[in-house]
């Protein structure tokens, strides 16, 4: 097992200016509402890599949609990605129209769906947004997700439940899925206890020894989820621990839920705001990604070299 230090060092180069653009509407067959979709990319380059970034909930009104996490999809855009935000069915701005929709109100199974159908319609989607046409690689693709959103990635990087209304075991692996990022995504089942328990009894059967996708999981070290769990911080981290390789850990010193205010630029909600936290976790998650969609290409390596320097680490880095 290999550890280094994180500090947050830039290794990615300097930043290109962003286009974003949405929303880009997809009519799904059997979804209540269709699949509204923002996409920012930089202004230059080719073969780009994408980015699917799946929202979690929370209590603002907007940051659970294709309109939030702009601390990272600025950066990850910024420097060479063209990432991809959809409204999941179960966001705030939707709650008027699909309360009464099958798979209410948590629409787990349909959060992974969403990314599988967006990547189904890649080609549509690239058409669609002004100066992106022919600049996408559709065979460099990863997902992203925080909190919630880290369980819907789990489970699109491999990771199996029981569906709790049909029984049986439930696969949603998208194979054109090449790589992941779990930012505060829920652990193991069979230690919730608190009062989200009852609510969303697929996360007790949630399964990570087939989530064989690499993958980087973040976890706050002061993210205690009593709300699910009494486990502690640790919990967030089983998706790394309980899976098999080749995954990597980082943990974010000091970090809470927010993991430091990634849903939003001044999200009131954040309970640990710490802009020096989200750029680090933004660059380390640029690089990670970058290595894993390039093949060949150093920026995970220099990052965690050049991270052990600094006087202030971020967090600490660990693989298998």
């Amino acid at each position: 097992m290999n550890t280094s230090t994180a500090t947050g060092v830039d290794a990615l180069g300097a930043p290109a200016p962003v286009l974003s653009f949405g929303p880009v509407v997809l009519s799904v067959p059997g979804r209540p509402v269709d699949l509204q979709v923002r996409v920012s990319a930089p202004a230059t380059g080719t073969g780009l890599a994408v980015i699917l970034l799946s929202h979690g909930q929370g209590p603002s009104n907007h940051l659970s949609s294709l309109h939030g996490y702009a601390p990272l999809v600025d950066f990850w855009a910024a420097h060479g990605f063209v990432v991809v935000q959809p409204t999941h069915l179960t966001s705030r701005t939707l709650s008027h129209l699909v309360a009464d929709a099958p798979g209410a109100p948590f629409f787990w199974r349909s959060r992974s769906e969403d990314m599988s159908h967006i990547l189904d319609r890649l080609d549509v989607i690239e058409k669609a947004v002004p100066l992106l046409s022919g600049r996408i690689d559709p065979t460099k693709v990863a997902v992203a997700g925080h909190s919630f959103g880290g369980f819907t990635s789990s489970l699109l990087l491999g990771a199996r439940v029981t569906d709790p209304d049909g029984g049986g075991e439930a696969s949603l692996l998208d194979p054109r899925i090449k790589a992941g990022v779990l930012l505060a995504a829920p652990g193991r089942g069979d230690v919730l206890s608190g009062p989200m328990a009852d609510a969303l009894p697929v996360f007790r059967t949630v399964d990570f020894s087939t989530m064989t996708t690499p993958a980087l999981v973040v976890a706050g070290e002061k993210d205690d989820s009593r709300h699910f769990t009494d486990m502690g911080p640790d919990w967030h981290a089983d998706p790394y621990t309980l899976a098999p390789g080749p995954k990597t850990l980082l943990t974010l010193f000091g970090a809470e839920h927010g993991l430091g205010g990634i849903a939003g630029y001044d999200a009131a909600e954040t309970t640990d705001e710490n802009p020096g936290r989200v750029a680090a976790l933004a660059r380390l998650t640029a690089a990670y990604l970058r290595t894993r969609l390039h093949p060949g290409d150093p920026a995970w390596q220099v990052a965690c070299e050049a991270l052990t320097t600094g006087p202030d680490p971020a967090g600490r880095v660990e693989s298998k």
